[in-house]
């Protein structure tokens, strides 16, 4: 990814890096990553959040492309949405590239004086 790529994606990645910078919407993520659904009651459980912060956390999360409700009877499950963070790996992985190429050239020009 060129830095062209690298600028077209960060419209639509910057909603999810805000929605990941928060520890609690980050250890919510972290949950999901195990894999399955979960409720809120089972995202609840051991935590000092209510299950009205939690929902809210997660809505912000949804807003953000990362998660995703489903329905099963009564009961909403919550799960990770994997494209979305694989985009945004692929992203810091290309800035990753970028940077150690900017170091290299650093490297080589204060090598060459």
């Amino acid at each position: 990814m060129n830095q062209g790529g690298i600028a077209q994606s960060s419209e639509t990645l910057a909603p999810i890096f805000a929605a990941l910078g928060d520890p609690t919407r980050l250890k919510l993520v972290a949950t999901l990553c195990v894999g399955g659904a979960f409720s809120i009651a089972q995202l609840t459980a051991n935590t000092d959040i209510s299950r009205q912060g939690v929902t809210k956390h997660l809505q912000v999360l949804a807003d953000a492309g990362v998660v995703r409700d489903v329905k099963l009877g009564r009961e909403r499950l919550w799960q990770l949405e994997p494209a979305q963070l694989e985009e945004a790996k692929r992203t810091l992985e290309a800035i990753g590239k970028e940077w150690e190429a900017a170091l290299g050239r650093l490297k080589s020009f204060a090598e060459s004086k």
